[in-house]
């Protein structure tokens, strides 16, 4: 027997958690939320540094995508984790809080003219959703609330070499800082983060525990959606699999979609929307002939400029023996210490070709050897700094696409990480740039050596193919159900986050993005399920 909700969101993730928090709470509907990942709570999720020690030795809480061969970078398979947990990667991310800048949505705005709806997506447009969920222990201002329900705030514990760091850059001619979603994104200084203090606040906290005991809120985990059923034309509910068997359920309302950029559109296709001659080739009965489904995935590709230390700064050995337990001890006694941070202190948005432009990379310092596995063994272990270097607006676009008409089957991706020239022509300008950063005091007064890239050779070419070697995600993807114009053949949702062509059904997390945002994309995500709850109750 069926059982029917108002809704059903697909996908407890950053935005699913706060599209049907605000159902429930706002608009007092009856809502099912589907999860395929496990519960939230576990210590090791809920301590800042905890999710590095669980992404690296291999955790339930991710599913690892791998892409297809990439001959752009000489055949390598990538790998792209997701969080597979409630909370999605608020769960499992840095904790970073950056919004990206008042462009990044003035282009979407942009991206959607044409549309005779009403409904804006520029930045005067979004901004108030961003204010109304922040609870901000700093700021209180015409860019920052403080009455949401997430916690953002600095960071409990900042590293000497990240305070380096940021002098370092000053001593370049980056202006300091004091917010990155303030009125300028340019210059050096230190994240905010999803956290109070030192305990996450992931989408699951911050929206889906104070309604523990909802009866309308019905969250199911393990729950693996295999198609979106659709009838006539509408979205009518969801078939399901669990440890139980397979599911189905129904809505006389609407089905919100929001697995991530890279299973949301494998969702779609596995219902029939998308590109009708692929969706042939695996059997499956068209219902929207879609081309966009899956196309204009955008990612952060990011590469690193690495060096060991003259001495012991750092947090190399924190995670082990008497260091460990002396820090596990002082955050649970006191709430202070190394436990307090995720180690990602310290950033920079800079633009190396034409520093008063909009940044065009964004660059962590991580205060650690942070390598991969072939080089660490060959530099050996120890202090150490790293700088991530990230493309913020890449050119590049890869797809996603079905492996197969099995639910189980994971998707097949291809990111292209800077497969174009211009993106992989900015990685080296930035290579460059935050090479010249670790020989700037007072960082470079701690540096023995930098490691990575090799520095016996530094031209273009040997650059380049350092890039082609180690560039990684940024574990940001978007944009493969892309928000859009009337008149654009690839855009599958319009400026209401509604698939076209089909009734009853919404994308809300980044798949949704027209453009990548300059920045992580969590705060993003929660955004996006806000609004999209406003859209559904017809508040906007």
């Amino acid at each position: 027997m069926s059982t029917t909700f108002d809704h059903i969101v697909i996908g407890g993730g950053s935005a699913g958690c706060v599209a049907a928090a605000r159902l429930v709470r706002d608009g007092g509907a009856k809502v099912l939320l589907l999860e395929a990942g496990h519960s939230h709570r576990h210590p090791l999720l809920d301590m800042p540094p905890g999710v590095f020690k669980l992404l690296k030795n291999g955790s339930k809480f991710f599913k690892t995508h791998s892409t297809t061969p990439q001959e752009h970078l000489d055949g390598r398979v990538q790998e792209i984790p997701q969080g597979n947990v409630l909370g999605g990667g608020s769960s499992v991310n840095g904790q970073v809080y950056i919004r990206g800048r008042a462009s990044d949505y003035d282009g979407w705005q942009e991206a959607l003219r044409g549309n005779n709806d009403g409904i804006g997506w520029g930045w005067k447009d979004v901004l108030p959703h961003f204010r109304g969920m922040e609870s901000n222990s700093r700021f209180n201002n015409e860019l920052h609330g403080t009455d949401g329900e997430l916690s953002v705030s600095d960071p409990g514990h900042i590293a000497d070499m990240a305070r380096w760091y940021v002098q370092a850059l000053q001593q370049q001619g980056e202006p300091f800082n004091t917010d990155f979603n303030g009125p300028t994104q340019r210059g050096a200084g230190f994240f905010q983060f999803t956290y109070h203090q030192g305990q996450r606040a992931s989408a699951a906290h911050a929206f889906i525990g104070p309604l523990k005991g909802n009866p309308n809120l019905d969250v199911r985990l393990r729950a693996e959606v295999q198609r979106i059923i659709i009838e006539d034309g509408r979205a009518v509910g969801v078939i399901y699999k669990d440890s139980k068997g397979t599911h189905e359920v129904l809505t006389n309302g609407e089905v919100i979609l929001s697995a991530g950029a890279l299973v949301t559109p494998k969702i779609l296709m596995l219902s029939g929307i998308g590109p009708a001659d692929h969706l042939a080739e695996h059997g499956i009965q068209i219902v929207q002939d879609h081309a966009g489904v899956g196309q204009n995935l955008s990612d952060h590709p990011d590469c690193s400029v690495v060096a060991k230390a003259n001495g012991k700064y750092g947090y190399f050995g924190q995670d082990r023996g008497w260091n460990m337990i002396r820090n596990g001890l002082q955050f649970k006694l006191f709430g202070t210490g190394m436990i307090t941070t995720t180690g990602l202190e310290a950033a920079a948005f800079v633009n190396p070709s034409n520093p008063e432009a909009e940044p065009s990379l964004e660059a962590y310092c991580i205060p650690v050897l942070y390598l991969d596995d072939e080089t660490l063994t060959r530099v050996g272990d120890g202090p150490g700094v790293s700088i991530q270097i990230v493309l913020l607006n890449p050119k590049s676009r890869g797809e996603v696409s079905l492996a197969s008409a099995n639910p189980s089957d994971m998707p097949l991706v291809s990111p292209n990480f800077l497969k174009e020239p211009e993106d992989m022509k900015t990685m080296i300008e930035g290579l460059r740039y935050f090479t010249q950063t670790m020989s700037t005091a007072p960082l470079a007064d701690k540096i023995d050596r930098i490691v990575s890239p090799d520095q016996s050779d530094t031209s273009d070419e040997a650059l380049a193919a350092h890039c082609r070697r180690v560039v990684k995600t940024n574990y940001h993807p978007s944009g493969t159900a892309k928000m859009g114009a009337d008149g654009d053949p690839m855009a599958v949702l319009d400026s209401r986050l509604r698939v076209r062509g089909v009734a009853g059904l919404r994308v809300c997390d980044m798949s949704a993005a027209p453009t990548l945002i300059s920045g992580n994309t969590n705060a993003t995500a929660m955004m996006l399920g806000d609004r999209c709850a406003q859209l559904v109750m017809g508040r906007l």
